[in-house]
């Protein structure tokens, strides 16, 4: 009778399946596929044992431009139709004066051709992430294709721990960093993108079990909480734990301006007390009062270094993604060599006011901080308080503050800058739309 019993089922499965119109599984496919791209890149499980330090300058992948170009035209062919009005709410105020001035830095940019080709896959990838959440057409879509998409990314890292782990683990004989030996990476190149990449998982773990995908979401948390705590990405962490409390906290806390000074305050002390320990003696006196390690593992010294730089070009900055790795930076004083081969300053807000000045930055917080706040406010009020919302929250809030010690802001098809835009982009969506059920 049992066996009777699974055969059916599984007959009815195949009906179901070959009963849908074959557009669905091409909208399935894209989502999914786009994630993994994403997520596992082009180039994953690198070869650290001879990496160079110049390779963090370079970054004139021609496929990978191609491929988003191609990507950008094929997901708006498959939007365009049923989401006009979607796409057309995207034209904010804030976001066309963002884009407008960041055009305006590639012009005036130390470097136009270089700030102008990275231009052009932000602008594919930006596309690209606008129009993904709209392909699914349920939310019982999203949740199947999202839970694929994240254990096929767990699955990946896990085997390439298992089968490759000179590829997925730091080793001690690594040129750059040998200290991370031990700590895992899978399929990404450091562990710092790694530990990041799982406390988002954690994130989606926890929204699919609220939505009821208890087996996927199960299986999601648990498997990105087990690779964080072996990438040892203490800042991750930490803020992965105080994100998941912050926004329970939402739910008690419902007035915008308690919400605002709940979940804010927080990013700007991190910033004060990172970057604002290099700008100001009282600020570093007070970090040193504090278990802190108060060279924030040599970033201090970089700090110090973009500051200083951005002083000189303060309302255009040096043009968009055009300061780190160009000939912006020349002569350097005796220990300073290091800042030839870097590749940001490990501050997302810091980097930003170098390649488009504050004007840029002011723009940049008004677009990806205060914009995303009123809208989640938006979505709450207006119904939409389930936990997409929470989900695209939380990843918002998470990236909002990982940006205090890491630069990924801007940074092209950068995996958490990309994550992070769909989660900017969810909340724009859920604040003016519904999902189906």
């Amino acid at each position: 009778m049992s066996g009777f019993s699974i055969t059916a089922e599984s007959r009815a499965l195949i009906t179901d399946v070959s009963r849908r119109p074959v557009m669905d599984f091409v909208r399935g496919a894209m989502f999914i596929g786009i994630l993994l791209l994403v997520w596992v890149s082009l180039h994953p499980f690198d070869d650290l044992s001879g990496f160079l330090v110049a390779d963090v300058t370079t970054g004139n992948d021609a496929v990978l431009y191609g491929l988003f170009g191609v990507l950008m035209v094929v997901m708006l062919a498959l939007t365009m139709h049923d989401n006009m009005p979607a796409l057309k709410s995207l034209m904010t105020p804030v976001f066309l004066l963002f884009i407008g001035w960041v055009c305006i830095t590639v012009v005036l940019s130390f470097d136009p051709a270089t700030s102008l080709r990275r231009l052009a896959l932000t602008v594919f990838v930006l596309v690209v992430a606008a129009t993904m959440l709209l392909l699914p057409k349920s939310q019982g879509e999203l949740m199947r294709w999202l839970g694929i998409a994240a254990l096929v990314l767990l699955v990946t890292c896990y085997l390439g721990v298992l089968l490759a782990p000179h590829l997925s683990i730091h080793q001690a004989t690594d040129p750059q960093e040998p200290a991370l030996a031990g700590d895992w990476r899978g399929a990404f190149g450091h562990k710092n993108v790694a530990a990041a990449m799982m406390a988002m998982l954690i994130f989606v773990g926890v929204y699919l079990v609220r939505a009821g995908g208890w087996l996927s979401g199960t299986a999601v948390g648990a498997l990105a909480a087990i690779f964080l705590f072996f990438t040892a990405g203490k800042s991750s962490t930490a803020l992965c734990a105080g994100v998941l409390l912050l926004s329970s906290l939402t739910a008690v806390v419902r007035p915008a301006w308690a919400r605002a000074f709940m979940l804010l305050t927080p990013l700007v002390l991190l910033n004060l007390f990172s970057i604002g320990t290099v700008m100001s003696n009282t600020l570093a006196a007070i970090a040193g009062l504090l278990p802190l390690d108060t060279s924030f593992t040599g970033r201090a010294d970089i700090w110090t270094f973009a500051l200083d730089a951005l002083h000189q070009r303060l309302l255009t900055g040096y043009g968009f993604e055009a300061f780190w790795g160009s000939d912006a930076i020349q002569n350097l004083k005796a220990g300073k060599e290091w800042a030839a081969y870097a590749s940001h300053s490990h501050n997302g807000y810091l980097d930003t006011a170098l390649g488009t000045g504050l004007p840029g930055l002011a723009l940049l917080i008004a677009a990806v901080v205060v914009k995303p706040l009123r809208d989640f406010q938006t979505a709450d009020q207006g119904g939409n308080d389930g936990p997409l919302t929470m989900l695209f929250l939380r990843i918002w809030l998470f990236g909002l503050y990982l940006s205090s010690m890491e630069s990924f802001f801007l940074d092209r098809a950068d995996t958490t800058w990309v994550t992070f835009l769909i989660a900017v982009f969810g909340l724009h969506y859920l604040a003016r739309f519904r999902m189906r059920t």
